[in-house]
């Protein structure tokens, strides 16, 4: 019984620890995302004058929004910014995926995105950055944080101790 109790509180330790970590991951590289695709996408929009389909730059500028916002609902620990980030980390994952296999299967229909070829411009960031999110923010440690009551049947609910 107590082997069992230090076993828990051992792995619920290494549990804090990786998700202090991936916060901090997704603290740094959230808002740097969205700062390099965001200036890249208004410098292909607006100054540079051969860029004649706009669809790539657009893309990348979609994304750039998707990272600000993931951003903006990781900083607040709010119910509505829990939703945002979730929502937005869908979309940005669903995009990476439709985006990346387009690219694969016609490329010249969606060009150099942030999502091309699931983000290898950017070190595969874009593929699996939302997951490490998704992962982040279902976390029951940050579940709670937000003050979301996730239902009786979610897999990774926390339980509560009785002893």
């Amino acid at each position: 019984m107590i082997n069992e109790n230090i076993s828990d509180e051992n792995q619920n330790n290494n549990m804090s620890d990786f998700i202090r970590r991936a916060g901090q991951i997704l603290a740094v590289s959230y808002p740097t995302l969205a700062l390099a695709t965001g200036f890249r996408s208004v410098y292909r929009i607006c100054c540079k004058p051969d860029v004649v389909d706009l669809i790539p730059p657009i893309l990348s500028l979609v994304a750039a929004l998707c990272y600000f916002l993931a951003t903006f609902g990781f900083k607040y620990r709010e119910r509505w910014a829990w939703w945002l980030s979730v929502n937005v980390l869908g979309f940005e994952t669903l995009m990476t995926f439709i985006i990346g296999i387009l690219s694969i299967i016609s490329p010249e229909l969606v060009g150099r995105t942030v999502w091309r070829w699931f983000g290898i411009d950017y070190g595969f960031f874009p593929l699996f950055q939302p997951l490490l999110g998704i992962a982040w923010l279902f976390h029951p440690q940050i579940v709670s944080t937000y003050g979301i009551n996730l239902p009786s049947w979610w897999p990774f609910k926390r339980t509560q101790n009785t002893q």
